[in-house]
């Protein structure tokens, strides 16, 4: 995923800009966070005054304008991702909210292209928005847009990405739209050890991520202060790995 990065790279980077006062990220315990429960029943109660696109959560700052550079496998195939914080930011449901710009490249070919939205509440929790998301074909035509929602239409909800003082084994939605976006998680480990390209970290939070429409697969994902996510494995499904090789700011 190394090679081609300086070229790719330059057609989706944007200039940072300052746009915002960073939320607070006081005691986490001072906001309310929903608690994990049936779907059906998960209704978070947001108001947009307390929220920031400034994402400063040290383990998933958002940085205006700096790339982080993955590689690894996908569906068998040579995987580069390149996720840039953008200095955009976009209106849902009602809250300002950072755009992330994440593109998947297998096998040297553009296969996904998504833009995540991302807000932190006052207290410095990082909660997840909605996606725009675009599977393409070898000739960049779009073939699909399943998995795309946004916080407040039809029924779906925002999700808690990253507490501010993460707790060990709570259980979080992600996202939720019914069928289409049921991402979970929670802690498993607060101190582990991880080595990807870029590194070894010796205090990384260990998430592990299920999803009830992919009830069979099951990844671990790694976050490092400062940084944010260093890689993503799978441990059961599908053979999927991504790992930082790069920061470029």
């Amino acid at each position: 995923m190394r090679r081609r990065v300086a070229a790719i790279v330059g057609t989706i980077v944007v200039a940072a800009v300052v746009v915002a006062v960073p939320a607070a990220a006081g005691a986490g315990s001072s906001c309310h966070l929903p608690r994990f429960g049936p779907g059906r029943d998960y209704h978070p109660h947001i108001v947009p005054a307390n929220f920031s696109p400034m994402v400063t959560n040290r383990l998933f700052p958002l940085t205006p304008g700096r790339t982080l550079v993955y590689t690894g496998t996908k569906d068998g195939k040579k995987a580069l991702d390149l996720v840039v914080a953008t200095s955009r930011t976009r209106r849902v449901d009602g809250v300002r909210t950072r755009v992330v710009e994440d593109r998947l490249y297998l096998d040297n070919v553009l296969a996904e292209r998504t833009s995540d939205y991302y807000a932190q509440d006052r207290c410095g929790n990082v909660w997840y928005f909605g996606e725009d998301t675009a599977e393409l074909d070898r000739h960049g035509r779009v073939v699909s847009t399943e998995g795309t929602w946004h916080a407040g239409v039809d029924g779906a909800q925002p999700g808690v990405f990253m507490q501010a003082h993460p707790q060990l084994g709570r259980r979080f939605r992600q996202e939720w739209y019914q069928g289409q976006a049921e991402d979970v998680f929670r802690v498993i480990d607060r101190s582990a050890t991880v080595t990807v390209p870029y590194g070894t970290f010796r205090h990384a939070l260990r998430t592990e991520e299920t999803n009830a429409l992919e009830p069979d697969v099951l990844d671990n994902k790694y976050y490092v202060k400062g940084i944010g996510e260093v890689a993503e494995l799978s441990v059961k499904g599908p053979r999927e790995t991504l790992k930082l090789v790069e920061i470029i700011s």
